[in-house]
C-alpha cells in the first residue's frame, strides 16, 4: 500500500492498524517513495485481504449502498417539499 505523508498525518491510527494486520506501507513525499512502515516478523502472517476490508469496508453490509453510483445519485438529489 502506498500513502502520502499528508495521509499519514491525517489518519495515523488507521495506518498503524493496517501495519498491525500485516500490510507494508510505503510513504511518499511529493510523489516519491520516502519511507516504509513494515510490521514486525511475528505480525506479518495475518491475512492482508482482511486488513483492507477493515479500512475500506465500513459500509460493506449496507444493502442500500450496494450500487454505489445509484446511492450517491440518490443522496445528491435535491429534496422536494410538497406544500
Amino acid at each position: 500500500m502506498e500513502i502520502s505523508a499528508k495521509q499519514l498525518r491525517i489518519a495515523p491510527g488507521k495506518i498503524i492498524a493496517q501495519v498491525n494486520n500485516g500490510q507494508d506501507i510505503t510513504i511518499t513525499y511529493r510523489g516519491k517513495p520516502t519511507a516504509k512502515i513494515v510490521p514486525f516478523a511475528g505480525i506479518r502472517n495475518k491475512d492482508v485481504k482482511n486488513a483492507k476490508e477493515d479500512l475500506f469496508g465500513l459500509w460493506k453490509d449496507r444493502d442500500d449502498a450496494k450500487d454505489v453510483e445509484k446511492y450517491v445519485r440518490t443522496i445528491r438529489k435535491g429534496r422536494t417539499f410538497d406544500n
